[in-house]
C-alpha cells in the first residue's frame, strides 16, 4: 500500500500510528516498541558479532574448553549467595520475582554461579580434572543503560575447575587477550591480587580504618559501602572518591609468601607472553567471590590503555565451591561483554584500525528456466560439504542480472545452469576473468572447482 502520511504517538509500551493509503482514508493500528534498555541485533550490527562467535569456537577448541549451557531462569538464593550481599548485582540489578508457586527466582545476572550450581549438581567434579568449561549466553540486569550497555546482554566466557595452579589464571587471561586480538583489536590487562580470605579480612579491616577517615568525603554510595562491603569501596566510580581511592592501602602489603608467589608467577607467564598488562591495587572486581588473581581487559588507543569501561574481566574464586555445597575445589574463570566488543570492533572498522574478516566466495550457482532452478537448488544443497563457498540468487530469472551479480563479488568462477543443461546432467563453468566457458558433468563439477581453485 502506498503511505502517504504517518502520525505517530508514543508511549512506554508502544506507539500508536496513522496512516492515509490514495484514497485519503485513514488507518490507525498499534506498533510495539522495545523495553527499555533492550536492544534487536539487526543484520547490519551482526556482521560486528558474527567474528567474535566464530573466534570463540575456535579459542575454546584449541584450548580444549567443552560448551556448556544453563537456564535462564534460577533461584535468587543462588546469587544472593555467591555475589553477595552489598553489591549492586544483588542490591540494585537483579530481576527477581516470584513464580506461580511463589519461590523466589531471577533471571540470571551471570554465569559463573550458574556453571558452580551445574558442576555440584551433576558432579562434575569426579570427571578428570581441571575441568575446562565455555559458554555464549545471555544475562539480564536492571542497570542504567548506555553506550554497549543493555538490560540483556550477552557474555562469552570460560571456567576452570580443579586446579589452582598460576598457569591456569595465564592461561584464562590469554585467551581473553586473543579473543580481541585474533581481530586486530588492541587491548591491555589490568591485573592485580585481593589475597586468600584470611589476607583480605586483615585489609579490610586496615581498608575501613583508612576510609572512616575520610568519611566526610566521601559520595552516599561509599557511606554505605564503608558499612555493609567495605571492598566495594575500591569500586567507585565517583570523581570525589577517587582520589580517596588512589591513596587507599595496597592490599598488596597484606599478602603472605604463598599468595605472593602465586601472583608472581602468574606476572612471569604474561610477561613470557609479552601480554601487556598495568598493575591496579585498586581492582578487586564487583563480586564477592573473587580470591587472589583479579584481572580486565580494556581497549588500548595509541599504545595507551583507554580504562572508560572494562570489555571483560575476571579471576580466580576458589572459596565459592564449598560455599555453595560442594567439595572443596578451585575455581577460576571470566567474562566478556559481546555488545561492547561489537562495538569496539565498529568503531576501529570505521577508524580503520582493523577490517572485518572476508566472506570469501569462490563460486557464484546462475540459473535460466524452472528446471534449472531446481536443479540448481539440488546443486547448492548436494555441493554444502564440498569446501566451496557460493553464492546465488534463485528469484533473479536473468542470466545478465546474475553475472552483474558475480562480477560484483569477484569470484574466479560461475555455474551456469540452463534448461539444455538441465536435461543433459551437465553444467557450464565460467571463468569470469577471462570469460572462457566449459561445460562438465554437474556431479563432477565441486571436483572439477576444487582443482582450479587449488592451481590458481
Amino acid at each position: 500500500m502506498f503511505i502517504k502520511n504517518q502520525v505517530f504517538k508514543t508511549n512506554n509500551a508502544g506507539a500508536s500510528i496513522r496512516q492515509s493509503d490514495k484514497k485519503g482514508k485513514q488507518k490507525e493500528f498499534f506498533k510495539y516498541t522495545l523495553l527499555r534498555g533492550m536492544h534487536d541485533i539487526l543484520p547490519r550490527e551482526e556482521k560486528y558479532w558474527r567474528p567474535f562467535r566464530d573466534n570463540a569456537v575456535k579459542l575454546a577448541d584449541h584450548f580444549l574448553y567443552r560448551q556448556i549451557e544453563t537456564p535462564v531462569l534460577e533461584d535468587a538464593n543462588l546469587f544472593i549467595r555467591s555475589v553477595g550481599k552489598g553489591t549492586d548485582i544483588v542490591d540494585k540489578e537483579m530481576y527477581i520475582f516470584e513464580d506461580r508457586d511463589g519461590k523466589k527466582v531471577c533471571l540470571r545476572p551471570e554465569m559463573t554461579a550458574s556453571v558452580v550450581r551445574a558442576y555440584i549438581m551433576h558432579g562434575l567434579w569426579s570427571l578428570p580434572q581441571p575441568l575446562k568449561l565455555w559458554y555464549w549466553a545471555p544475562m539480564f540486569r536492571h542497570d542504567r543503560p548506555q553506550a554497549g550497555r543493555y538490560r540483556q546482554f550477552t557474555q562469552f566466557g570460560c571456567e576452570v575447575f580443579g586446579s589452582d595452579d598460576p598457569a591456569v589464571d595465564s592461561e584464562l587471561i590469554l585467551m581473553a587477550y586473543n579473543f580481541f586480538v585474533d581481530l586486530g583489536l588492541p587491548v591491555q590487562i589490568k591485573i592485580n591480587s585481593i589475597g586468600a580470605t584470611e589476607e583480605r579480612n586483615k585489609y579490610i579491616s586496615a581498608l575501613v580504618e583508612y576510609y572512616r577517615g575520610k568519611r566526610s568525603y566521601l559520595c552516599d554510595d561509599c557511606k554505605k559501602r564503608l558499612n555493609k562491603n567495605p571492598l566495594r569501596l575500591l569500586d567507585c566510580k565517583q570523581e570525589q572518591c577517587k582520589p580517596i581511592k588512589d591513596e587507599a592501602p595496597q592490599i598488596l602489603e597484606w599478602l603472605e609468601s604463598e599468595s605472593k608467589g602465586h601472583f608472581m608467577k602468574v606476572l612471569e607467564y604474561l610477561d613470557e607472553l609479552a601480554i601487556p598488562y598495568a598493575l591496579d591495587h585498586t581492582l578487586v572486581r564487583g563480586l564477592d567471590y573473587y580470591n587472589r588473581t583479579v584481572f580486565e581487559i580494556y581497549p588500548a588507543v595509541d599504545g595507551e590503555m583507554n580504562t572508560q569501561g572494562a570489555l571483560g574481566g575476571g579471576g580466580r574464586y576458589d572459596p565459592l565451591i564449598e560455599q555453595m555445597g560442594g567439595h572443596p575445589s578451585f575455581g577460576s574463570g571470566f567474562s566478556i561483554g559481546v555488545e561492547r566488543a561489537a562495538q569496539y570492533l565498529k568503531q576501529a572498522c570505521e577508524q580503520q584500525i582493523c577490517a572485518l574478516p572476508k566472506a570469501e566466495c569462490n563460486v557464484y550457482v546462475a540459473q535460466l528456466g524452472d528446471q534449472a532452478r531446481r536443479n540448481a537448488l539440488k546443486l547448492i544443497n548436494n555441493i554444502r560439504n564440498s569446501g566451496l563457498k557460493i553464492d546465488y540468487n534463485l528469484t533473479k530469472n536473468s542470466l545478465k542480472v546474475q553475472l552483474d551479480s558475480a562480477n560484483g563479488l569477484k569470484v574466479p568462477y560461475t555455474l551456469i545452469l540452463g534448461q539444455k543443461e538441465a536435461l543433459d546432467g551437465t553444467i557450464i563453468v565460467r571463468e569470469m576473468d577471462t570469460g572462457k566457458q566449459q561445460t562438465v558433468k554437474i556431479d563432477k563439477v565441486a571436483e572439477e572447482l576444487r582443482k582450479r581453485l587449488k592451481a590458481r
